[in-house]
């Protein structure tokens, strides 16, 4: 090319050199198609790798580029429900015998299921538990049956007393009847939190009902939600 006069220096393009629009996307430079184009920590543009049919674009934090990342299942995760099959006569800390999962042909756990040793009930994974008992109680005359729920935080040094389920009876005929209770339980540690259940106060001629092929006094747990 000729120029009239002195020839231009040569300098870079700065921004206010192009006017807003009107570079055309046919003028970018080549890429993948699906690739997304961010920036990273230091404002640099980088290509956000296509992601597969049925992820979606997910945040990673500051200081890194999104990425596509598949949609957390939804629904319930875990489920499981255990019941007593002989009953308790006497004060127990913690109930540790006579226990089995429920087994009835129309029951399945969701999940992996809790565990139970020696009375202690482990979490297969971290998470907002919710768990319960529904116990049937058959106190004698004057009788007051407490049925609690403990859990712990460190692996049993020390146990909380977080739910429990009275039955009394007064002077006059004996009756039996159900008793519930629940509470949600924050698994932050499946090594250390922990959940029993114990019976108190009970004389003798009272007991905690239980059967083999139906769910007379029982314990449930549930995964809701994540740990907090």
């Amino acid at each position: 090319m000729s120029y009239i006069g002195k020839t231009p220096t040569s300098v870079p393009l700065t921004s206010s050199d192009i006017t807003d629009g009107i570079i055309s996307l046919p003028k970018l430079t080549d890429g993948t198609d699906g690739n997304l184009i961010s920036y990273d920590a230091s404002g640099n543009p980088v290509a956000v790798a296509t992601g597969n049919d049925g992820q979606v674009l997910t945040s990673t934090g500051a200081g890194s580029p999104p990425a596509f990342e598949a949609i957390p299942a939804g629904g319930i995760t875990e489920f499981d429900m255990w019941r007593l099959t002989a009953g308790i006569t006497s004060n127990t800390d913690p109930i540790q015998s006579n226990l089995e999962r429920v087994d009835d042909a129309t029951f399945s756990k969701i999940g992996t299921g809790v565990s139970v040793s020696s009375g202690v009930w482990s979490f297969p994974s971290t998470g907002l538990w919710q768990v319960g008992h529904i116990v049937q109680i058959t106190p004698t005359t004057n009788d007051t049956v407490a049925f609690t729920q403990y859990t712990t935080a460190n692996n049993g040094t020390a146990w909380d007393q977080v739910a429990q389920s009275n039955f009394k009876s007064g002077s006059g005929a004996v009756s039996s009847g159900k008793v519930t209770n629940w509470t949600l339980v924050n698994c932050t540690n499946v090594s250390n939190v922990k959940v029993k259940f114990a019976v108190g106060s009970i004389d003798s001629g009272s007991a905690i009902g239980a059967a083999t092929d139906f769910n007379y006094t029982c314990f449930f747990f549930m995964r809701v939600g994540d740990s907090q």
